[in-house]
């Protein structure tokens, strides 16, 4: 589950998740929900692996969406499914998607970078919650 929270002139997400791969699959899901406003239409055709490793949480999570944005930026891609596996400083994922086919998606929001400002991820009782600022 994810919701979006106001920050200035960028967009807060705000995802929680029963574990720490459901979360990184999550914040990926809500990532490419702002991308794309009509994220149903994208087509799970292509796969794409993701190997990221990171000293903590927050830099995994912040390195695996800037690597998620830069793969749009630069190959034209977008996802819409993600299969993520953490195991100590690591993150290995499966993205599904297709390029953009501007007769089906309709792109939204510009991001411009996943920024560390008030990055959190963190255990809670009830799961896992982490907080993440996008620059629009």
């Amino acid at each position: 589950m994810y919701e979006f929270f106001d920050h200035t002139a960028d967009i807060g997400l705000r995802i929680r998740a029963n574990d720490l791969d459901e979360l990184f699959s999550e914040a990926a899901g809500a990532l490419f929900s702002i991308i794309v406003a009509n994220l149903e239409t994208v087509k799970t055709v292509e796969q794409k692996t993701f190997e990221i490793e990171g000293d903590d949480h927050e830099n995994l999570l912040h390195d695996w969406l800037a690597e998620l944005l830069y793969t749009f930026h630069t190959e034209h891609r977008v996802f819409s499914q993600f299969e993520v596996h953490l195991a100590d400083d690591k993150l290995t994922a499966t993205a599904g998607g297709e390029k953009i086919d501007e007769t089906r998606h309709e792109l939204d929001a510009e991001i411009k970078a996943i920024t560390y400002h008030g990055l959190k991820v963190e255990r809670q009782t009830d799961g896992w919650l982490a907080e993440v600022i996008v620059d629009i």
